[in-house]
């Protein structure tokens, strides 16, 4: 390579280059070089700094020309010639937020300034998806082949790969209400309840083991309702949080028989508007004033509320026993309105 680059540069120089170029950032890949070393040898080649930005990844890398680094804050201009991370090469950097490799001097790129952002950016990608991953992409097929149990495991994992999830990255199933399935980083921060669609979330775990995390979330989502007063509850229900009552989940459906305890609630929701929303707050608040203070009610009332609903109910909500016997019937109606079919 190194002599055909000498005989190129002796008939044009910017082919020799180029070459040179290729050469270059080829070694440094089979060298599983990483992100400052390829962003060093942008700086280098082209004699000017180089920069690194991939917010969504948490990247930022700035090499000056001789070979130091020297991260910065501020902004790429957007004369700047780049290189994005997306497939392709971009240099009129329509879109300076965009994650991309640029050069920081004015622009337009001259023919080997663009050969060396388009070999070190396809080079950065390669190191970005071994050592990172990606977002999952919106590809449905590919999903589905990535949470069937069916599926052999060097399926699964190559749909992993193809999606941009590496080997050993803890992610979520995430079954939505409805239908539709997403995956997720584990450490995902869920926002304020009501803004959250209405899901089921299954434990963390290894992209190749998603089946069991996906049928753990579609059994999570049977739990949840719509959080309205006519349908109280958690609007997101997390799998973790579920204990035995994930084996409850396996012995209730819609067939179900109506077991007594659901015909008295049936009965007690009936009773009043306000009937489902203060039996779902004092089963599942941690006090009878904590209950009030969520239904916005005085503590008074809602004790007067409760002594309407015990008569209906026949039993007893205040007592550890009575309160159990709420949250079992409360959630065995959830249960009965919802398959995995269904639901998710």
């Amino acid at each position: 390579m190194k002599e055909l680059a000498g005989r190129l540069a002796a008939l044009d120089p910017d082919a020799g280059a180029a070459l040179r170029v290729i050469a270059y950032f080829d070694r440094l890949t089979e060298e599983r070089a990483g992100l400052e070393a390829l962003v060093r040898g942008a700086a280098v080649l082209s004699g000017s700094p180089a920069r690194l930005v991939d917010e969504r990844r948490g990247v930022r890398v700035r090499v000056e020309p001789d070979g130091r680094r020297h991260d910065t804050a501020d902004p790429p201009h957007p004369a700047w010639p780049r290189a994005t991370l997306a497939a392709g090469t971009d240099v009129a950097a329509d879109d300076p937020e965009q994650a991309g490799l640029w050069l920081e001097h004015p622009g337009p790129a001259d023919g080997v300034h663009a050969m060396i952002l388009e070999r070190a950016v396809a080079a950065v990608r390669l190191v970005l998806d071994r050592t990172r991953g990606r977002a999952p992409a919106d590809d449905p097929a590919l999903l589905e082949t990535l949470l069937d149990a069916s599926a052999p495991p060097a399926v699964r994992v190559s749909a992993a790969a193809r999606l941009g999830l590496h080997a050993e990255q803890r992610v979520r199933a995430v079954a939505l209400y409805g239908g539709g399935a997403r995956v997720e980083p584990a450490e995902t921060v869920r926002g304020p309840a009501g803004e959250e669609p209405r899901a089921g979330i299954g434990p963390a775990v290894e992209p190749v083991r998603l089946p069991e995390s996906w049928a753990a979330a579609r059994t999570a989502l049977r739990f949840t309702a719509e959080g309205t007063t006519h349908d109280p509850g958690p609007r997101t229900v997390h799998a973790d949080d579920l204990g035995g009552l994930a084996l409850l989940a396996g012995a209730v459906g819609p067939d179900t028989p109506q077991i007594p305890d659901l015909l008295a609630l049936r009965r007690a929701v009936a009773e009043a508007p306000w009937a489902a929303a203060t039996l779902h707050a004092v089963a599942s608040a941690p006090s009878l004033r904590s209950a009030a203070a969520e239904l916005t009610v005085h503590h008074s009332t809602l004790q007067e509320r409760l002594a309407q609903l015990e008569h209906v109910l026949g039993w007893d909500v205040h007592s550890p026993q009575g309160r159990l016997r709420l949250q079992l019937a409360l959630a065995i109606r959830r249960l009965r309105r919802s398959t995995p079919e269904t639901a998710g």
